[in-house]
């Protein structure tokens, strides 16, 4: 389901569409009849029997390539030059031997009419060359490229370049001539056809062309494709698109962790292509975002233009120890073993007997995340190893597998029995207290902790703290030790002191830890931090839509203040209105979204009129928390376009911090505008 935000937004739902046709008086849809197949004088080679399909080998592990809309959508640089030169750096930077292989075209790659002959036509501007010439390029490298084209009348872009309902033995047949590989085979414009109709009839096409064509559906979830399409596809879709921004990528990655049944070999969930190096997360989100979907077993379709990527983007995509677990023969998507708190437990069972694990944070604060070997389905041994696939440094432990993970990051590691575990160090767990929050001027305290997780000690334990230029960092306690026994940890209290002159915001510190294994082997681990800089709140009842926050995330534009959402540039918002009524103050979000202020424990109670915008008109379904630090201390239950505002309030004495929190409602992000109309904090 495509996000109906922009007024050059790409994407439509059945529903709506049909609706907008329903809408023009007395007009009745017309009837669409899957297209006939070719008689057998039209084939080029024989039909495959429509029947359940035999293993035709194909996305045996899931594809894995290189998409254009992420970066360019329909934009003129999205032509035969840009896709050449995607090929090219495949092969110049190694993504190839790393396994990616498909140059995919998305929408706007051909003309907006078909030929006399009722064929589709190549963008001349585009690709003056066609499409097969592209192809030829790009089997020339030793990759393959796919098409795109929707299971309508037309594609979802604006322009509405043609569809391939009604047909489909053509089309699959004209793909089939100029060399693609893949399909991505869209929803849009679908005149309100059964879905797995269409999706079967063009299953269909693609076999009688005799080609090994990859198939991949992107009907968006709509009609749980994962129950029925592993029959007719290799890949599914399983939501709606991902938008470059922390709170899409959230409510994607929720949404597709509980299919992990689904998935296998020739069959996965897709929660869509890779936003990795577009520019609107942090490097830690996109490391979050590729080490999730390894862990589910989902495509890798990189979305950006690799063109102008950096060499962080690289160095994340081309991560091989993590692809490798993507791309495990075994076909298991991860399974959720914990996610209280936003603190998330995935586990992955690999062909070699090991376990892929991942300690994410949903959170915009540092958490400790733990497991154990045998809870991640491990036997029972002596000591297991664990490697690290972000660090790429290899350790033992005595069963425990935690760290303190940073604010929106994600720990992989490897788990395995291994007879050979005592020649590696031990592993060490890096870890924090309160006290990286500090007001300018004063100084603070925290304490940190260095644990030993392994089944030999560490010895000559040596821990640092470095801060920013100008703040004064000190320690106030021992920090070092000779051995560190399993289980026992290090704990080091540190003086921070903040210049007055120091602005509001975040600023890093790094926590490191230098150790030896009894051998003598030399290890050293390091916790990336984040000090914020805040002001004390008035005192007062104030407006918090005229409040500095700590942090934001927001799953469509950013936060606005005083104004509803809008769309996704900043200061595009609308006067704040729930059911006819506009408010003057308030916070303009969008599902998944979380507003984090400072109340020093100097505040009482937070206050709100909340409800789904009006400049949604048909959907959205969201759900309000308030959170006095980690304690959910309000919520709303889910709320709807049709309901008026909602009043909440909450006690928030005692908290130094507080976060307004909008769900999804459970149904995905869709049109999701949430008002926290007239939020008024007292303090």
């Amino acid at each position: 389901m495509r996000h109906l935000h922009t007024r050059t937004v790409r994407r439509r739902s059945a529903e709506v569409i049909a609706a907008g046709l329903l809408c023009v008086v007395g007009a009745t849809l017309p009837a669409f009849a899957a297209a006939a197949p070719p008689s057998p004088a039209q084939k080029s080679s024989p039909g495959v029997p429509a029947a359940s399909a035999p293993a035709d080998g194909l996305a045996l592990t899931p594809p894995m390539g290189f998409n254009n809309w992420n970066s360019t959508h329909c934009r003129a640089e999205f032509n035969e030059d840009m896709v050449k030169g995607i090929a090219d750096i495949f092969v110049e930077k190694g993504l190839k031997d790393s396994g990616y292989q498909y140059v995919n075209l998305d929408d706007c790659w051909a003309l907006p009419s078909r030929d006399t002959n009722d064929k589709l036509v190549p963008d001349p501007t585009r690709f003056p060359g066609g499409i097969k010439a592209v192809a030829d390029y790009v089997h020339a490298k030793g990759l393959k490229l796919g098409i795109y084209t929707s299971a309508g009348t037309k594609t979802c872009d604006s322009v509405g370049f043609p569809g391939a309902l009604g047909h489909e033995y053509s089309d699959a047949q004209q793909f089939a001539d100029w060399g693609v590989d893949y399909l991505k085979y869209d929803n849009c414009n679908n005149q309100g056809v059964d879905a797995k109709a269409r999706y079967t009839t063009m299953r269909d096409a693609l076999r009688a062309t005799g080609r090994p064509i990859v198939y991949s559906i992107c009907e968006w979830g709509q009609n749980k494709p994962w129950e029925w399409a592993s029959e007719v596809g290799h890949l599914w879709r399983t939501t709606g698109d991902i938008s470059d921004n922390w709170g899409s990528m959230l409510s994607i990655l929720k949404q597709n962790l509980p299919l992990a049944s689904s998935a296998g070999p020739g069959h996965w969930n897709d929660p869509d292509m890779l936003e990795v190096g577009n520019g609107g997360m942090t490097d830690t989100e996109y490391r979050s975002h590729f080490s999730m979907w390894s862990i589910m077993a989902a495509p890798l379709l990189i979305g950006s233009d690799l063109r102008t990527a950096s060499e962080a983007t690289f160095d994340i995509l081309d991560n091989k120890e993590v692809i490798a677990v993507d791309q495990d023969p075994l076909g298991r998507q991860g399974r959720v073993l914990s996610a209280e708190g936003g603190r998330w437990v995935v586990a992955k069972e690999m062909q070699d007997g090991s376990r892929a694990v991942a300690l994410f944070n949903e959170t915009g604060s540092p958490q400790r995340i733990a497991t154990s070997a045998q809870a991640v389905g491990l036997p029972t041994a002596d000591a297991y190893a664990l490697r690290d696939l972000w660090q790429h440094k290899s350790y033992n432990t005595a069963g425990t597998i935690s760290a303190t993970v940073p604010a929106h990051g994600t720990v992989l590691v490897r788990a395995s029995v291994d007879a050979r575990w005592a020649e590696k160090p031990p592993a060490v767990e890096l870890g924090v207290d309160e006290g990286l929050l500090v007001e300018a001027g004063k100084a603070t305290t925290l304490t940190s902790t260095v644990t030993d997780l392994g089944r030999t000690p560490a010895t000559r334990v040596s821990v640092a703290l470095s801060g920013p230029e100008g703040w004064t960092v000190r320690a106030a306690s021992p920090t070092t030790t000779g051995t560190l026994p399993t289980g026992r940890a290090l704990r080091t209290k540190w003086r921070l002191s903040v210049p007055v002159d120091a602005a509001t915001g975040s600023y890093d510190l790094t926590l490191r830890v230098a150790y030896r294994s009894p051998a003598g082997v030399r290890a050293e681990s390091v916790l990336p931090l984040k000090a914020s800089v805040v002001v004390a709140p008035p005192t007062g009842v104030s407006s918090l839509g005229d409040l500095p926050w700590l942090s934001t995330t927001n799953g469509w534009g950013p936060v606005e203040r005083n104004t509803s959402n809008g769309e996704s540039k900043p200061g595009d918002g609308r006067p704040i209105t729930i059911g006819g009524v506009v408010y003057a103050k308030g916070l303009g979000a969008h599902a998944e979204s979380s507003i984090e202020y400072y109340t020093g424990k100097a505040c009482e109670t937070v206050t709100a009129e909340v409800g789904v915008d009006d400049e949604k008109d048909a959907k959205g379904t969201v759900a309000f928390e308030i959170w006095a630090d980690d304690v959910k201390v309000a919520e709303t239950g889910v709320l709807t376009t049709a309901m008026p505002a909602q009043s909440i309030a909450a006690d928030v004495s005692g908290a130094l911090t507080v976060r307004l929190v909008v769900t999804d409602g459970g149904d995905g992000i869709d049109s999701d505008h949430a008002d926290w109309a007239d939020a008024k904090l007292g303090c």
